[in-house]
């Protein structure tokens, strides 16, 4: 859980880098492909470290949808680099964060994508709900 905590701040991290790394290229568009260039570039050092060897049998057998997880990340970066100068980092990581709670309830509420079933309840709901009316706050200060 910590590890997924420090992860957390990465993202928080990763949205002002990009931001600035967007003006100076002049396009959040090129500041996402320079991010996912050196991360591709850092995953490919991992992967020879730890001798990681893909089981391309099983890899081929999976459904469309497990090959454009990128995709999903290029918009995150994307939109972090372009959020962060126009709305601040905490309002727009907060915008964030209440887009993958809406939409993650949606997928435990279906189980889509794999994940196992698990119906939304009120609890959840007041959870997001406050998220969103954090997102509401901080964008009134």
């Amino acid at each position: 859980m910590i590890a997924v905590v420090l992860a957390g701040g990465a993202t928080a991290l990763q949205a002002p880098t990009n931001a600035r790394l967007a003006t100076a290229v002049s396009s959040p568009v090129n500041a996402a492909f320079i991010s996912f260039a050196v991360g591709t570039v850092a995953l490919g050092l991992l992967a020879l470290a730890l001798q990681t060897r893909p089981d391309v049998v099983a890899a081929k057998a999976l459904p469309w949808w497990t090959w454009i997880g990128g995709l999903y990340g290029c918009v995150f970066v994307v939109a972090a680099a372009w959020g962060v100068p126009k709305l601040g980092v905490a309002l727009t990581i907060t915008l964030m964060v209440a887009g993958q709670l809406l939409a993650s309830l949606l997928l435990d509420h279906f189980g889509a994508m794999g994940v196992p079933r698990q119906p939304i309840n009120w609890s959840k709901v007041a959870g997001v709900a406050l998220v969103i009316a954090g997102a509401l706050l901080v964008r009134r200060s």
